[in-house]
């Protein structure tokens, strides 16, 4: 499997939460990779693939924010019509869902990096790899 980590953040839903999460990293010298953000009223998850995860969910644990650490996919998609569907079909036809996802353009023309969180890591790995979608280690991440 070639999961790589995602740092999740539970914050309340304030104005300056998120300066202080980015004021966090930048100090660090962490940089944010992919980023989403879901609110849930007063409080809201943050989730983040950054290049240094250790030291990332360190400091932000230091700066007291509730953090944890998530096994997620990065995968090459083609930044195409279709693209998406390609890798949601493989995964509906073997049985996996899709817990959450997000994207991000890359500097390849014509190719995204998706984030997932599935409830087989092992299995989405297998049948994605098997159908040539390429996986991204977090040595490949840390370098977009």
């Amino acid at each position: 499997m070639v999961a790589i980590k995602q740092i999740s953040i539970f914050m309340e839903n304030k104005p300056g939460r998120m300066a202080r999460v980015a004021k966090a990293l930048a100090d660090a010298s962490v940089n944010i990779r992919a980023l989403t953000i879901a609110e849930a009223g007063d409080f809201g998850v943050v989730r983040m693939v950054v290049d240094d995860t250790e030291n990332g969910y360190k400091v932000l644990h230091e700066y007291g924010f509730t953090v944890s650490e998530t096994d997620v996919l990065a995968v090459e998609i083609r930044d195409v019509p279709g693209g998406l569907y390609e890798i949601m079909n493989t995964l509906s036809a073997n049985s996996i869902n899709v817990d959450y996802a997000y994207a991000f353009v890359t500097t390849k023309v014509e190719q995204a990096m998706l984030i997932l969180r599935v409830d087989d890591l092992n299995g989405a790995t297998n049948v994605l790899s098997e159908a040539g979608v390429k996986i991204a280690t977090r040595e490949e991440i840390q370098k977009i």
